[in-house]
């Protein structure tokens, strides 16, 4: 199988997220910054997937040059291949990133042969735009879906793309809505697909000898445009210490008769 996983540079979940003065983008001068967690967890399942029916892994990914650091990371647990789309500004509007997403694997796949399987964050933990797998999904005009909680490859994909079939897993309340694809597919996936090796020595070392393509492209902007970014008022939560030891009892009584949980 050939499997391409697209992922994006995003702060590190749980950070306090500053922004500019003029409102533009976010300030990153004391964040770190990691791989989207649905990505991470679509780099994983790639690996898998690999493992069990052979192939190779590609992940390429569009943001600024420190990007590589996250392709790296794929490395490290096990991914093959790796291009870097540079681009100068802070981010790319969705359509703009489909755009230039889809020439560079078209333009890879002319040379490669096609990709079985493209995997995409069910949406990044930044923007949360949902957008850019399925319109790059529409512009490649493969079949995509996204929320995905499984996968299973059906057929015999490494020699016949024509039979090669992927089953799809959604979560919907009370169940589960199951998809059956013929590859090749563009799925969108969602954390809790699995859980994430992590980066053995091994691998570590072999990930800084890892060779990055470097994919110089442009596009034209799209229709959306950023406004302006807010960050919210922070809650603030107060915590009243009712006593110590048994002293406490008698005011967590109180409490609870206050709060009606006591008949």
């Amino acid at each position: 199988m050939r499997i391409l996983v697209c992922v994006k540079r995003v702060p590190a979940p749980g950070a306090r997220i500053n922004v500019t003065v003029d409102g533009q983008a976010v300030d990153a001068a004391h964040l770190g910054f990691t791989t989207s967690p649905h990505e991470e967890c679509a780099v994983e399942e790639a690996v898998r997937l690999t493992e069990i029916h052979g192939g190779q892994v590609t992940v390429m990914t569009l943001g600024p040059t420190e990007a590589e650091e996250q392709l790296r990371y794929a490395a490290s647990v096990g991914a093959h291949h790796f291009v870097l789309i540079p681009i100068d500004e802070v981010d790319w509007d969705p359509q703009r990133t489909a755009a230039a997403l889809s020439e560079a694997i078209a333009e890879v796949e002319i040379t490669d042969g096609a990709f079985d399987l493209i995997l995409f964050g069910n949406e990044s933990a930044d923007a949360g735009g949902f957008q850019v797998g399925v319109r790059v999904a529409n512009r490649l005009d493969r079949p995509v879906v996204n929320g995905i909680k499984g996968i299973e490859v059906g057929g015999d994909a490494s020699t016949d793309l024509s039979t090669g079939v992927v089953s799809a897993r959604r979560e919907i309340d009370g169940g589960f809505e199951v998809y059956e694809l013929p590859m090749p597919a563009v799925l969108g996936v969602k954390e809790g697909l699995n859980l994430p090796r992590y980066p053995t020595m091994k691998g570590r070392l072999a990930s800084k000898k890892a060779v990055i393509a470097t994919d110089q492209r442009t596009a034209d902007v799209g229709g959306q445009e950023r406004v302006r970014l807010h960050r919210p008022v922070e809650q603030i939560s107060e915590t009243v210490i009712l006593g110590t030891g048994a002293d406490a009892a008698p005011a967590v009584v109180d409490l609870l008769e206050e709060l009606g949980v006591l008949s």
